[in-house]
């Protein structure tokens, strides 16, 4: 297992995909009253998630269709792929 898990929290997960939807916002020249139009969230739920990390999985999501980010949630809790017969026969160790 990683150690760089157990040196984040839940709180910087969730600023830092906040960063990375601002950045991603700003990249398409989106402002925040904008993006609230086009993903039906409201502004202040915007401005709350860029500011605290807090948003509704919900509201998030239509963000990122907005984004076009939606695949990227395709990945959450993804089951994992194997390279390798010896990647399964190791993890069954």
């Amino acid at each position: 297992m990683n150690n760089y898990n157990f040196l984040r929290s839940p709180y910087d997960v969730n600023i830092g995909i906040a960063k990375r939807m601002r950045a991603k916002r700003k990249e398409r020249k989106l402002t925040q009253s904008e993006l609230s139009k086009r993903s039906k969230v409201s502004l202040g739920s915007i401005k709350r998630f860029e500011h605290s990390g807090e948003i509704s999985l919900k509201s998030l999501i239509k963000i990122a269709f907005v984004l076009s980010c939606e695949e990227d949630f395709d990945l959450l809790f993804a089951k994992k792929t194997y390279t390798s017969i010896e990647e399964v026969l190791d993890e069954r160790d």
